[in-house]
This record gives structure tokens, sequence and C-alpha cells, in this order.
């Protein structure tokens, strides 16, 4: 193979005959039977065959070829915009072709553009199965591709390495009885439930993919328990300490988190746990406890976040949490004085500090931390897995530290059950008390000045409001205007009120001095991007506006809707449309609307999204699922889960092989 050709499959992640077997088809054309012209029907795939009566290049309107097909019940038009000096040929006339697209009503009668042409002989016999289209890439046509999966078939051992009792258990064909069903279908094949991947031969696909994948994430996890990490044990005073502290009592599911956490940092191997927890659980409280298991060791932790406001809330909280205990918190931004910072980082390096705040800026090279023993990482999807792993390294005492990765994203049980299967998994599902429950309000854009009202009302209450502007995608530039358009024109509606502005091009201090006049009352309302989706934390605050609602996805919502509802005071959260709504834009507001617990609203986001798009973010090397779907094979995943756990204890060998035919030589899933 060519090495510009071998480029080119890389694209696809083919790297070699093997990952050509599974490059599986998206859809398929019957090339098996032969449609008379005068019964191709308009708007659907037909194959004709007829001689070629006319074949000339059209200049006007534009450049074009087009010639005209018969056969004995009539004739067609086919026209090509974009074509080569070698098609003309093929179209000589008196020449006989096979024509394959679709049919559509032209100018001069029926037609098809851009058909497939083959020249063929009089009586020449016809493909035995259907056609197969696969995913491409620019520079790999299907006629190559074609090609080489059919070498691939000849030459690749299609060995079947499923037990023969799983087989009949989960009534699966062979592996190379699936794998030949889907790359050649017999002519009478169901093409609906081939292209739905509702075939025998896709369950069993599907099913080998998420055994792989459950086998890559249990062998990662099984990896990190034989790995080194200092343990902790849980003593108890410090954290007792900063319970009975504080204002108010843990939540059942704190306590029971903050348990499981404070039993896996007393173990010699790595912890590696997400909590998870909604909008306002109290994850940053079990964070703190973790902590402070590790100061009374004598160890050091950090808190990463991946915003600079983020961070400077955690800070700000662990620092008043903290202080009565006689800690003090390391503050690690990219907007402090250098000389201050310098000063901070000294008395990290000597291990005199041990805990630190901070975003990125804590993996930067100048951070030494060599007491490290705990790193937790906040909104943890979105840092990648090399952030993770620098932050991994950065302890120099040859161990591993203890991570604990937080999100306010609930993730589905599918997902948990195959994306994170190599994280232990605590999940805060109550509220603490006193929180209001949010009354969410969908608005139409023509009803804006009626919520500039309700705006000057609440403020006028006492109470304080966020705006939030739109995601504009395409530019932060434009972002940046909105946010200064609509922080203006609130300015002059509601001159009475004082407005504030912070978005992600103000520098570090200014932003930070705006929130903190916000947090402290002296700005009523506060226009904003999306830098205040997390971690923003205002009991004041009881009205939030979501301006062009569709345009957000819905965890995003869900997050900024929580950034109200923090007092005792009845929060609402109006989210203002622009008509016309696209249909994923309807299902998001509809789910929004009805649903205010975040696991649900992650259900539903996933049946909306699909999970390419919900771990994404995690950049882990985890190979997507291809084939298999969260939610219409949840059932196949289970079966998955307990034949990996067996295969790795008792055929090792086969999970090897497993491994090899899907992932090749790029098994990167021992993550971080």
């Amino acid at each position: 193979m060519n090495p510009q050709l071998a480029g080119r499959l890389a694209k696809l992640d083919i790297h070699g005959m093997r990952d050509l077997v599974l490059h599986l088809p998206l859809r398929y054309e019957d090339e098996t039977r032969v449609t008379a012209i005068e019964v191709a029907r308009a708007g659907f795939p037909a194959q004709v065959e007829g001689e070629v009566l006319s074949c000339e290049v059209q200049l006007r309107p534009r450049r074009q070829l087009v010639a005209r097909i018969a056969d004995a019940s009539g004739s067609l038009v086919a026209r090509w915009l974009n074509f080569y000096p070698s098609q003309q040929k093929q179209l000589t006339v008196g020449s006989r072709v096979r024509l394959f697209g679709e049919v559509r009503g032209g100018f001069f009668g029926d037609e098809m553009v851009h058909p497939r042409v083959k020249p063929v002989a009089a009586g020449e016999g016809l493909p035995e199965a259907l056609t197969p289209v696969y995913p491409t890439t620019a520079g790999v046509g299907q006629a190559t591709l074609r090609k080489l999966i059919d070498r691939a078939l000849k030459t690749v051992p299609l060995d079947d390495l499923l037990p023969e009792p799983i087989r009949r258990q989960l009534d699966l064909p062979g592996f190379a009885e699936a794998i030949r069903s889907l790359h050649h279908p017999a002519p009478d094949a169901d093409a609906y439930s081939l292209e739905n991947r509702e075939t025998p031969g896709w369950r069993r696909i599907k099913f080998e993919e998420l055994l792989v994948q459950q086998l890559s994430l249990r062998r990662a996890y099984n990896a990190r328990r034989a790995r080194g990490a200092i343990a902790l044990a849980p003593r108890g005073r410090l954290p007792r300490a900063l319970v009975e502290a504080l204002p108010f009592a843990l939540t059942g599911a704190q306590a029971r988190a903050g348990a499981e956490i404070a039993a896996d940092l007393a173990c010699a191997h790595p912890m590696q746990r997400l909590l998870q927890g909604d909008v306002g659980s109290g994850k940053t409280i079990v964070a703190a406890l973790a902590m402070l298991q590790a100061a009374e060791n004598g160890w050091q932790s950090v808190l990463m976040a991946p915003t600079e406001i983020l961070a400077e809330q955690h800070y700000r909280k662990l620092a008043a949490w903290l202080a009565p205990l006689g800690l003090e918190v390391a503050w690690l931004s990219g907007s402090r004085k250098k000389r201050e910072r310098e000063a901070e980082l000294e008395r990290l390096k000597s291990g005199e500090l041990l805990l630190a705040v901070g975003t990125h800026a804590l993996i930067e090279d100048p951070v030494t931390l060599p007491r490290l023993a705990l790193a937790v990482v906040d909104e943890q999807h979105r840092f990648g897995v090399r952030q993770r792993l620098a932050l991994r390294d950065k302890g120099e005492h040859g161990q591993h530290p203890h991570m604990l990765m937080m999100s306010a994203t609930p993730i589905p049980r599918t997902l948990a059950m195959t994306h994170y299967a190599d994280l232990d998994v605590s999940v805060l599902d109550e509220l603490p008390p006193g929180r209001t429950p949010i009354l969410t309000k969908l608005v139409s854009e023509a009803r804006r000045k009626e919520v500039v009202e309700r705006v000057r009302a609440a403020c006028q209450g006492g109470r304080q409001a966020y705006w939030v502007c739109p995601l504009i995608e395409e530019s932060e530039a434009l972002q940046l205007k909105t946010a200064v358009e609509t922080y203006e024109a609130l300015a002059a509606a509601l001159p009475e009120l004082k407005v504030g502005l912070v978005h992600g091009r103000l520098k570090p201090a200014e932003k930070s001095a705006t929130m903190a006049a916000f947090s402290a009352g002296e700005l009523q309302v506060l226009v904003a991007t999306t830098v205040i989706e997390v971690g923003v934390d205002v009991p004041n605050a009881s009205l939030m506006v979501i301006e062009h609602a569709e345009r957000f996805g819905l965890a995003q919502l869900h997050q900024l809707r929580g950034r109200v509802g923090r007092g005792s005071a009845e929060s609402v959260c109006i989210l203002i449309y622009a008509q016309p709504l696209s249909e994923t834009g309807r299902a998001r507001l509809k789910v929004i609307y009805e649903h205010t617990d975040g696991f649900a609203i992650a259900r539903e986001d996933l049946r909306i999204r699909g999970p390419g798009e919900f771990v994404g973010a995690r950049q882990s090397g985890l190979p997507l699922l291809r084939y298999a779907d969260l939610e219409r094979d949840a059932e196949l995943i289970k079966a998955a889960r307990e034949l990996a756990e067996r295969l790795l204890t008792e055929a090792p060998v086969v999970a090897d092989r497993l491994m090899a035919r899907w992932l090749g030589g790029r098994e990167a899933l021992l993550r971080a």
C-alpha cells in the first residue's frame, strides 16, 4: 500500500488489514437488478442499463457533460456537472452502460445527476449481493475501499473468539458469518434492518465491540490497582472539626460519599473516583473532607478547576472553612502578582503549605508539589487526558496521587457502565435542605420587554438577577459584542439599578472585582456570557434570564439554572427563545421545562445527542462506540460486562486476541 493511501486511511482510523475488516458499511445500494427506464420511480435510487444515444459537453447554463441513454422501454438524460475526460470516453455513442443513481424529473424528461457509470457487455451478469457504501475521506473512493476490504476478508483470520454458550445464550451468529453478512449481504436481505443495524450480524458486532470496551476499561482499572499510592489513614480529627464548625449538617448522600472516599484514600493503590452530583448538591464540602484527610497525614492535596471564576470560588470557600482549623490554602492563578505567586510556590515546594487551589496554572512547570497525595479535579470533563496526567505526575515521591474527579453533569447509568467503567462512582443524589425549587418559564423573544420589567420588579424587591447572553459558536468576538450590547441596553432600560458585565475577555482581576461586587450586593443585575456557568454562588440572586436558550446544550442550561435557587427566596429561570425553533432546540427546551432532576435531564440529553458528544471532551484515547447504541443495546452492555470479568480471570489469552482484533496496538487505555 503506498504511503499516501496509508495516510488517508489513517484518517478513517484504518491502520492495517484487521481494521479494514471492521470498517463496516453505512448503507447499501442494490445493483443486483436492472430496472426498465420506463418504470424507474422518481425520488428512488435505481440501476438502469441501455445504449448511449448521444453524449456532448454543453457550455450553457454552465459547463456540463450530458448523455442520453435508452433501453427498450424508453430513455433518460444523465448529467455530470463535474467530470473527467475518462468519463466522456466511457459514454461514446453506441456503447452499452449501466447507470446507478436517483431518478428525478428534469426539463427534458426524467434524468439522473452524477450517476455512477459502468460500461458492460450485452447480457453481462449482475452482482449477487447488495453493494456496500462505506464511510470514507477525501482521496479514498468507494471502489478502492471495496477492493481493499475484499482483500482483507480473504487474508485476515475471522476466528470466533466468543465462548459457544454465550453465543447460544444471546442468540449470536459466528464472527465470520456476521462480518460477511454485513460487507456482502444477500440480495434478499432486509435493507431497512441492515441500515438500522438490527440484523443478527449487527447484533454480534455490537456485542463484541461492547465486550472489548469493557475489557479495556477493566484492564485499566486492574492496572491502576496494581500501582502504589500513599495510604492516608482516616484519623478523623480535622474532618470532624470541619463538620462540627459548619453552619449546616451534611446530607446522608454527602456523608456516604465522604465515607467511600475516606476508605479509598486509606488504600495503598491510587483512588480513581468520580463524585457526581447535581448542581448545588454540595460536592465541594466532600472534596474538602478528603483534602483534610491528606493534610492530617502530612501530605499535600490540590483542587484544579477549569475557569478562574470557579477556581476562585472554591478557594474562597475552602479558605473560609479551613482558616479556623489553622490551615492555609494556596491560591494559584495566572492573575496573581508575580511576587505573591513566587512566595506561595516556594511554600508549596518546601511542603509548608499542604493545600492548593488553582486553574490549569497548577500543572505548569514551576509548580512543585513534593508531597502531593491527592488531586481533586472539578468539572473533570473539561480537562483533557494530558492535563490530568500532568497533574498526576506532579508527585515527586514515586507514588501516584489519589484522584477525585467531580462533575455536576450527571452521567446516565448506561454511559457510566461503558465509558466510565474504569472509575469508582459516588453519587450525591439529594440536595441540602433549604434549597428552593426553581420555576422555569419559556418566553418568546417578542415578550422581551416583559422580561426586563420582571428583572426590575425582582431587584426592587431586594433580589438580584443574572442575564446570560447567547452562545455564538462561530465567534468569540460576536459573543462579546452581544454581551456588551445587552449590557448597554439593560443599563439604559433600568437606570435605577446597578448593572455589571462579565465575559471571557476581561482581565482576571476585573472579572474577580465584578463578581465580588455582585456577591456583595453592590450590583443588582449581572450580564454575563457562559463564564458563570459553574461555581458561582450568590444566594440572594433569584432570577436567571437566558437569551437564545435554544442555542445552549441541556447540561449548560441546567448548570446556568442552578446559579439561582441557592437561598430561601422563590427563584425563577426565564428561557427566552427565538422562532423558528429547530427540532433539537424544541426537544431541549421541552426537557429543561419539564425536568429539574439532573439525572433525568442527562438521560434525555443522551437520547437527543447520542453518547459521542456526551463524553467526547474526555479526550481519553478511549474509542467511542462506533456501532453499538447505548439506549437500544442496553441489555447487551450488562452481558458484555459480566463476560469481560470472566474472560480476564479465566481466559486472558482470549481477551488479548479480542482486543488485538478491535484495537490493534492502540490500547492507550490505561488512562488518567
